[in-house]
This record gives structure tokens, C-alpha cells and sequence, in this order.
């Protein structure tokens, strides 16, 4: 079984802040996870570097667009290993590969009939590169994103035919009710939909910064039409010895915010539709990461969560814990360097850290390291004998947050556990040796079936805890709570010391 799951392309107009580790951390957790599960991964991500926006923050830069993404793209490919993101392929959109790819799979468009020449007057934001219709502006003429004011643009160009694929996307939607998750995005993308699709600018004939259109080279191609095709093109070069379309196509589930949901959730399947290609299976838009005071974090406000600031300070995987675990996947949810503190002492430290220390510590007391091989004691087997199951169709739904939140109670049920059977009571009395056996054997079967379930979130502090554990499988079918995985156990240092 193979699982292919992608990141947006993100924009190289500035650098990398929170809502980009954000959504790397995401897709990361879910292809870890289903590595765990044997099947054949692979995850995307990249760079969207062609367009308006880019060519205005290179001008104000004193670059050229190229030397304007050139630079900052090498600072989103810097993150993905700072997030301890396993991503199997980085694709640029300047890559002279995806341009072909490009120029290939528009000029089918238009082979197919689904492009004709036309006059386009209307309202655009330079900063979403992004036409408006009546329904997307804000009062005073203004971008409802960006907030800016929006100006009046009128070109001769190219347009894509979208308003004829309606009724098939329409379809699209009766017939695959989790296309788009959670459903109060998908509604909002039918919502769009049902209010009559109007066909929408292919190219500009203003810019020289983008793909060029191979019937038309005195036009490049609009940014989103080469951005969103990248989802396609890189598997046919990310292999240099293998076309990974057939393997990996159409994607499992492409991870995206709120404000770019319009493109994925009905400009890209209705391009795959015209270009005769199989849409993706799943498209899940995740909400805003709000600042301390419930705004959209912005450097102007101060409000911001700086995502390198954390990792400096707490480690990578607090950040990767705190935001899959504080902001439900899927919805607005505001974020602090307090909220980071009180999950890293609280939970990651307190909770978690302290119970592997403490599993380990009390066998190398009591055991001179050796786990004693008895059975699990069948008070754990009942309470989270689902427990795997669990984890894995929610991660299967795209319910990170839940699935991470099952997993947390049983980090709870075992240090409830500890404080039931008081091993270091057991140890005093000779004749209770077979208790101390049984506490002892169950938490390290706990212990080591938290380092399977939980190092798709946690991947450096699981790594570590399997180490003290002698590096039993990671391989998700030995997630069960079940005794005889570990023999021996090795002293762990402190997983989250405290700061």
C-alpha cells in the first residue's frame, strides 16, 4: 500500500515563520506513522517561487527574482531538517524539470479544449496573486487576507475554462464526502462552487517571472496553475532512475491552510479533470495559528510565536508537540511561549520524561537492568488493548490532535499505575517480589509502547527512550502493550530537561 502526502509550496516572497513548520510538522507526523505501518511513503515539499509577489519583494530587494528565491528557498529547505521532517523530495518551482512539466501538462489543457484567449478586467491582490470576485472583497475595496487594497488590473490573456466543470465537480463532491476535511471547510468549497463558477485567468501577459507558455511565449503562466502542479511534476523527477506517478498518483492528501483552499479545492481538480488526470483523494485545510490575543499573528502586532525561538529554547520536538496538541488539527487555535512552556513542564516533562526516568531507573534499582519476563498485567491489556487501532484510524481520518490525545492517556494510565503499585513499597518486602515483577514488567511494556506510538510526534525523545530500551522495532505492529519486547534497560538521561 503506498501513501503520498504533500505540504503547499510554500512562498519564497519571505521567509519561513510558524504556520510553514506548522503544516511541514503535520504532513511529517502522518508519513512517519505510516512508515511505521509498511506502507510505501512518500511526502512532499517544496517551493513556490514564480509570480507577482516575488518579482515585487526581489524589486524592493534590489535582486532579480531568481536571486530573490534562490535565497529564500534555501531557507525553507534549511527548516525541513530542523523539524526533523523526513520529507523524501524538495521540489523548486524553477526547477527547468517542473517548467517542462508544466508547459506539458497546460498545453494538454489546451489540446483538450479547456483554453481559449480573452480580456480580463477585474480587482487582483499582488500579494495573493489571487483575481476577486464580488464575494472575496472586504469593505473599502480591500483584500479580506491581506488586508490591503486591491487594484484594478485589464489584460488581454489567456483563460481556463473552469466554469464548465462545474456540474462535474459538483459530482465530485455528492460523491466523496471527505474529500475536503474538516466538512466545515468542505462546505465552504461547495458553497463556492454552487455559487456559479466563472472561468478564470491561465496566464499574464504582464509578468516575465513565471513558466512561459508554450503557444504564447510572450505569456507565462498565472502562479497558482504552475504552483499547484508541482503535486504532479515532482514525481516524475524526484527519482532520477524512476517515474513515480504511477506508484504514488493520485496523492493520498494534500495538507493546506483556510486561505489558499479556494485553488486546492476547486482550481485543482478541475485543472486535473481537463487534463485528464485522477484528483487527489483527500485535501485537509487546517485552520490559522492565532497570536496570545486571538489576531492572526503578524510581526507588525508582536504577537507572533517565532518557531526557531522554541526549538532554540525547548527542542524541536516541543514544538512538534505543543502545536499538534494545543490547536486542534483542522481549526484556529492561538498560540504562546507560555502555552509552550506549560506543555513542555507540564506534560512532556512531568508527564511523559518522568515516567520513562522513572520505569528505567526503578529496573536498573530493582533488577540491576534486566526486565523480569512475566506477563503485562491484564489491568493495562484491558484498558488500552484498542489502543493502536484507535491511533491508527484516526490518523487515517487526518484527526492528528485526537489521535495524539489518545495516545496521552496512556502516558496518564501509567503514571496512575506507578503510583497504584508503589514499586519501591514492593521492593522492601521479599516475599512481594512477584508484584514488584509484574509493576516493573508492565511499565516497561508501557514505555516501549509509547516510543512506538508516539515518535511520528516525537521522533528525537523516542529515539533517545528506545536506546535506553535496547532499540526494540519501531514497526507499528509492535505498538501493543504487551510484555517480552525489551530484556534489558539502559540508564536514560532526563528526555525534557527542564529549562
Amino acid at each position: 500500500m503506498s501513501f503520498y502526502v504533500t505540504t503547499p509550496i510554500y512562498y519564497v516572497n519571505a521567509a519561513p515563520h510558524l504556520g510553514h513548520a506548522y503544516t511541514t510538522i503535520a504532513a511529517d507526523v502522518m508519513a512517519r506513522h505510516h512508515r511505521q505501518r509498511a506502507e510505501d511513503v512518500f511526502f512532499l515539499t517544496g517551493t513556490d517561487e514564480h509570480g507577482e509577489p516575488v518579482a515585487l519583494a526581489a524589486e524592493a530587494a534590489g535582486r532579480t527574482p531568481k536571486e530573490h528565491a534562490d535565497l529564500n528557498a534555501a531557507h525553507f529547505e534549511a527548516l525541513t531538517p530542523r523539524l526533523n521532517a523526513t520529507n523524501d523530495f524538495f521540489i523548486r518551482t524553477s526547477d527547468p524539470r517542473h517548467v517542462r512539466a508544466v508547459q506539458d501538462v497546460l498545453q494538454r489543457v489546451k489540446d483538450n479544449g479547456h483554453v481559449y484567449e480573452g480580456e480580463y478586467e477585474g480587482w487582483y491582490c499582488p500579494r495573493c496573486a489571487d483575481f476577486k470576485n464580488d464575494t472575496e472583497i472586504a469593505d473599502g475595496n480591500r483584500c479580506p487576507i491581506h488586508e490591503i487594497e486591491l487594484t484594478r488590473e485589464k489584460e488581454t490573456n489567456w483563460f481556463f475554462a473552469l466554469s464548465r466543470f462545474q456540474e462535474q465537480l459538483e459530482e465530485l463532491f455528492a460523491q466523496r464526502e471527505d474529500f475536503v476535511l474538516p466538512t466545515s471547510r468542505r462546505n465552504e468549497a461547495l458553497a463556492f462552487i454552487r455559487s456559479g463558477l466563472h472561468d478564470v485567468s491561465l496566464s499574464r501577459s504582464t509578468l516575465t517571472w513565471g513558466v512561459p507558455v508554450p503557444w504564447d511565449p510572450e505569456q507565462v503562466f498565472y502562479v497558482w496553475f504552475d504552483a499547484l502542479l508541482n503535486y504532479v511534476t515532482a514525481l516524475q523527477f524526484a527519482d532520477p532512475g524512476e517515474d513515480l506517478t504511477e506508484r504514488f498518483w493520485p496523492a493520498d492528501v494534500h495538507i493546506v491552510g483556510k486561505d489558499i483552499l479556494k485553488f486546492h479545492t476547486v482550481y485543482w481538480p478541475a485543472l486535473l479533470l481537463a487534463a485528464g488526470l485522477p484528483v487527489p483523494r483527500r485535501v485537509f485545510v487546517h485552520g490559522f495559528l492565532l497570536g496570545s490575543d486571538g489576531r492572526k499573528m503578524s510581526k507588525s502586532l508582536g504577537n507572533g510565536l517565532d518557531p526557531f525561538e522554541v526549538m532554540d529554547l525547548y527542542g524541536v520536538d516541543a514544538l512538534r508537540y505543543y502545536l499538534l496538541r494545543d490547536v486542534a488539527f483542522g481549526a484556529d487555535g492561538s498560540v504562546s511561549m507560555d502555552g509552550v512552556k506549560a506543555r513542555f513542564e507540564g506534560e512532556l516533562a512531568n508527564e511523559f520524561g518522568n515516567l520513562a526516568s522513572r520505569t528505567i531507573a526503578m529496573v536498573l534499582k530493582y533488577r540491576d537492568g534486566a526486565v523480569p519476563g512475566v506477563d503485562v498485567d491484564p489491568a493495562l491489556l484491558d484498558a488500552f488493548a484498542s489502543l493502536p487501532q484507535t491511533v491508527a484510524d484516526r490518523v487515517d481520518a487526518l484527526e492528528l490532535t485526537p489521535a495524539l490525545d489518545a495516545i496521552w492517556e496512556l502516558v496518564k494510565r501509567l503514571n496512575r499505575y506507578v503510583e497504584e503499585t508503589t514499586p519501591w513499597v514492593l521492593a522492601k518486602d521479599e516475599a512481594r517480589a512477584a508484584e514488584l515483577d509484574t509493576a516493573l514488567a508492565s511499565l516497561v511494556a508501557g514505555v516501549r509502547s509509547l516510543a512506538v506510538l508516539l515518535h511520528p510526534w516525537l521522533p528525537e525523545a523516542t529515539e533517545k527512550l528506545r536506546g535506553a530500551l535496547g532499540a526494540p522495532s519501531t514497526a507499528y505492529a509492535d505498538a501493543a502493550l504487551v510484555a517480552g519486547g525489551v530484556t534489558q534497560v539502559e540508564k536514560l538521561a532526563p528526555l525534557f530537561p527542564k529549562q
